[in-house]
């Protein structure tokens, strides 16, 4: 069994009905998420807890992985 490509799905030029509904919701959806993680990040601004780290991994041996 092949993999649908985008031709043979039968409204690859149009979207219409419940199929168009439900592609708008995702957008709006994610931008409104989107929207949210925004303000909050605004308004919560940087942790003051944040654990810095300075070290740098240079090599990691094969063997212990």
């Amino acid at each position: 069994m092949s993999e649908p490509t985008l031709q043979s799905i039968s409204d690859y030029n149009t979207l219409s009905g419940e199929k168009r509904k439900t592609v708008w919701a995702v957008i709006i959806a994610g931008l409104i998420i989107g929207a949210v993680y925004a303000a909050a990040m605004n308004y919560y601004g940087e942790v003051d807890d944040a654990i810095v780290t300075g070290d740098i991994i240079g090599n990691i041996p094969k063997g212990h992985l």
